[in-house]
């Protein structure tokens, strides 16, 4: 390997950050360890050096996206549609990460710091939760949790797989829904 291919930065980010556009570009299928290293100008046995494998690789990437999306839920407390608007705000900003994250076929479900990550997103939706005001969501907030996780996750899918024609912004649009269903 030349000077021209020497990678002297946080290699692991270079790598994630080309995953994560490669597979919202394409999609998680036929992305191999040695073609990032090939797209990261890396040699193809720095990718493993990292990440082991593919399922390491796409569980690092998963896990820094739930990162990524508490720290956007964080950011929209203490407000359920604030909440709702930055979940989705986040997917759209971050397709690649996105999609790896709800794939449990391409993870290790088991790693630590997947778990936590995927905790500490579950915990600030659960806080946007807490604000409503409707009596059925107080009374029963594992119900308005998962009621919420499902509009706003569900919206995502259906917006980002192009079932839906979207013609208005989507952050507005999810606005406009939660407003409708769960703004009292």
């Amino acid at each position: 390997m030349d000077r021209s291919t020497y990678h002297h930065g946080d290699l692991r980010a270079t790598i994630l950050g080309q995953a994560a556009a490669m597979v919202a570009e394409r999609g998680a299928d036929g992305i191999s360890l040695r073609e990032l290293a090939r797209a990261s100008g890396v040699s193809h046995a720095a990718p493993a050096h990292h990440f082991t494998d593919r399922r390491g690789l796409f569980t690092a990437l998963a896990a820094e996206g739930w990162r990524k999306l508490a720290a956007a839920l964080e950011g929209a407390r203490p407000d359920f549609l604030e909440a709702a608007v930055a979940y989705v705000g986040f997917a759209f900003a971050h397709p690649g990460h996105y999609a790896v994250m709800f794939d449990r076929s391409l993870v290790d479900s088991a790693d630590p710091a997947l778990q936590q990550a995927e905790a500490a997103a579950g915990a600030e939706l659960s806080r946007g939760v807490e604000t409503l005001t409707d009596a059925r969501a107080k009374a029963d907030p594992e119900a308005a949790a998962l009621a919420a996780w499902s509009l706003v996750h569900g919206f995502v899918m259906l917006r980002l797989n192009h079932v839906v024609p979207g013609a208005a912004d989507p952050v507005d649009e999810v606005a406009r829904i939660a407003q409708m269903l769960f703004g009292g």
